[in-house]
Order: structure tokens, then sequence, then C-alpha cells
């Protein structure tokens, strides 16, 4: 290996390991009390040489949301290939989503800023709309199939998005670690209802 591919490795390490170094003292200490010389002291590394990697805190949360929403996005893929069905396959994307949220709390907080700003510059994700790209595809099949509107797809999905995303956001700002039967079953209530009203 020659020197050039020696050094790129070693900035790809660091790289990661500032990346992993935040993610992990998030799970420990919080979003909200993040900073570069925790990361620093963490890779055993000084400040000055976490800010030759990433411009500044945000940088580095936008670059862990991004990683957040590849995992999400991979979960929602594997749930949506279990079913042939538009109908079945809304009910596994919402289902693979919320199990997502509370088994990945820490990356789910920082991907949709809950309890604290948004990260990266007010950039917006491209990875940001995949439940809702794939909540709105199977609204309009079932629309289709039941000889509906198909106007009515992008209005109706993202109000089960709404109701989703403002149900786990609930829930964990009350520090609701583990998701309660209750509120499980208000889920596969609404999903349901949701469905039927199309």
């Amino acid at each position: 290996m020659g020197l050039h591919e020696r050094r790129q490795r070693e900035k790809e390490s660091i790289r990661a390991n500032i990346l992993d170094a935040a993610f992990s003292l998030a799970k420990t200490e919080g979003w909200a009390s993040l900073s570069i010389r925790k990361i620093a002291d963490a890779i055993e590394y000084s400040a000055p040489v976490v800010y030759d990697y990433f411009e500044n805190k945000e940088a580095i949360l936008y670059e862990i949301s991004i990683n957040g929403f590849h995992c999400l996005h991979i979960e929602l893929l594997k749930a949506q290939k279990k079913h042939d069905t538009p109908e079945e396959q809304i009910t596994a994307i919402v289902d693979a989503y919320w199990k997502f949220a509370f088994k990945n709390k820490e990356y789910y907080q920082l991907m949709f800023g809950l309890g604290m700003q948004c990260s990266g510059k007010g950039l917006m994700k491209e990875e940001f709309s995949s439940f809702q790209d794939m909540i709105y595809d199977c609204t309009y099949e079932i629309i289709k199939k039941k000889g509906s509107n198909p106007d009515n797809a992008c209005h109706s999905s993202h109000a089960l998005f709404s109701a989703v995303h403002g149900l786990i956001s609930i829930m964990m700002m009350r520090n609701d670690d583990i998701p309660s039967t209750m509120n499980k079953t208000t889920l596969d209530e609404t999903v349901a209802a949701f469905v039927k009203s199309l």
C-alpha cells in the first residue's frame, strides 16, 4: 500500500471515529449535550483535528442523520417486499417505521429534530421523504383499485404520515422509551381506518 492510500485510510478512519464517538455520546448523554470538545476527548484527539473533518457540530449531526435515514429506508423496503398488495404493504411499512423509531430513538430524534434544532444548516435531506413516498405509492394504488379519485392520494398519505409521526413524537417527548400496547393498538387502528376510508 502506498503512502497516499495509507493516509487516505487514516483520514477515513478518523472521520468514522468522530461520527461513532458523537453517536455514542448522544446515546449516553443526549444530543443537546454533544460538543466538539467531548467528541475530541472521546477519540483522544484535539478539537482542531475534529474541525479538519467537519465544519462544526451541525455538520456532524447532519452526517449522522443521513445515516439514520438510510437505515430507515432499508427497513421500510424490507417490510414492503414481504407483501404483495398495497393494503398489506402500507400496514407493514408503517409498522416498520414505528419499530425503527423506538429501536433507534437517538437516530429518530436527530432525524426529525425532536427536542433540538434541526441539523445541517436547514438543508432538506433527500432521504427525508422516503417514508412519505412509500405511503403515497401504496395510498395511490389502493385508491386506484377502489375506483376513487387518485388526486386525493397526496393529501391522504400526508395525513397518515402526520398521524404516525405525531404519535411517535408525543411518546418520545414524554420519554416513553417502550411503546405501550395501547399506543401500538392506536397506531394499528389508525392505519386500518385509513385504508378503509380510501
